[in-house]
């Protein structure tokens, strides 16, 4: 039997260290992770930069398992990609799912105040954590919050916000925690519950996530 090849892309300005937690059998899956790329230029295209992504996918009908920013990602890729399904974790389906602050944030342009400085320079700013929670929380950023790029921050942040799919694409499943603050499940539509998880339940759920995506794909 053929494996199933899986492409794992990361949540906004993370690496693939999210997915470490993650466990799959090695003969059933080939097992691949994408990174982000440098944006040619702050005012490109989501489509564009999601067609450079598809050059590093190097498999016949992927699945694509994107979190948060990854998800809206993966379902970019597909328009110029056939894929096998697309698994989202901690995401959106369509920009009506995304929430009411981010939709002012858009009007009001406020994102492009966001200080990039605290994550391009995450160190400088680390010590700053007061507090044994804080400073726990601190290490986890600084673990996965690896691409610090003020380019590509300012980017990516933009092509949230400014996400114009308005029409659900097809052959998607939806794994959301019930938690999550960033995208409140309130706003999400047909989708698996994992209840108590957060938005970053890649990191602290991973065996549920992986017996579920298993579940969905060999089902």
């Amino acid at each position: 039997m053929d494996k199933i090849a899986l492409y794992f892309i990361p949540g906004l300005a993370a690496g693939p260290e999210i997915f470490e937690n993650l466990n799959f059998s090695k003969d059933k899956y080939n097992i691949n992770y994408l990174e982000w790329k440098e944006p040619l230029a702050i005012e490109e295209s989501i489509s564009n930069y999601a067609m450079r992504m598809c050059e590093d996918v190097k498999e016949k009908d992927p699945v694509l398992v994107g979190v948060s920013f990854g998800g809206i990602m993966a379902q970019e890729m597909s328009k110029f990609i056939n894929t096998r399904k697309i698994i989202l974790v901690s995401s959106v389906k369509t920009n009506q799912e995304l929430p009411k602050r981010f939709k002012l944030a858009k009007f009001t342009k406020a994102y492009k105040l966001f200080p990039t400085n605290i994550v391009s320079n995450f160190e400088d700013y680390a010590k700053y954590f007061l507090g044994k929670s804080l400073q726990k929380r601190a290490k986890i950023y600084k673990k996965y919050l690896s691409v610090r790029s003020k380019s590509y921050i300012i980017w990516s942040i933009s092509a949230v916000l400014n996400w114009k799919q308005n029409k659900l694409i097809q052959n998607i499943i939806h794994i959301h925690g019930t938690d999550d603050k960033v995208f409140p499940i309130k706003n999400i539509d047909n989708c698996i519950n994992i209840k108590g998880g957060n938005h970053v339940m890649i990191i602290t759920k991973g065996k549920k996530i992986s017996k579920i995506i298993d579940k969905v794909l060999t089902c």
